[in-house]
């Protein structure tokens, strides 16, 4: 395990757009990349808001987390929580991305994201972006 993806990187791949993120996960040996348990949270969430294509995206999901497995979240990664949250106490900063950044780092994988304004000035983590054009 190398990468851990954020929720706009998992919602390119279920896309499919832009290429380069499929181009640079097909590169990757299975099991390379995971997301984070806050990640599925998050595109469960955002299946449960929308009622337009319910099945398809139930399907599409399912398919996604057989390729990129769900990382649980542990007591380790609590405590990562809270250096990362002592660490940088800007409030305007999403929970959900800090928790996103301490499992990355609790995890020791670097973080692949299209925002990387969001995970800036945080301690250790690496952050790439493969939606930029190579």
């Amino acid at each position: 395990m190398h990468y851990m993806l954020d929720t706009n990187i998992c919602i390119y791949l279920i896309k499919r757009h832009p290429p380069q993120v499929l181009s640079r996960l097909g590169a990757l040996k299975q099991g390379s990349a995971v997301m984070s348990v806050v990640t599925y949270a998050e595109l469960r969430a955002g299946l449960e808001i929308q009622n337009a294509h319910r099945e398809q995206d139930e399907r599409v999901l399912a398919l996604l987390i057989s390729r990129i497995p769900v990382l649980p979240f542990t007591e380790a990664d609590a405590e990562s929580y809270g250096v990362v949250r002592a660490a940088v106490r800007d409030r305007s900063r999403d929970t959900m991305d800090r928790l996103i950044a301490a499992h990355a780092l609790s995890a020791g994988v670097t973080l692949v994201t299209n925002n990387e304004a969001d995970f800036k000035d945080y301690p250790g983590l690496k952050v790439e972006n493969w939606a930029l054009s190579p």
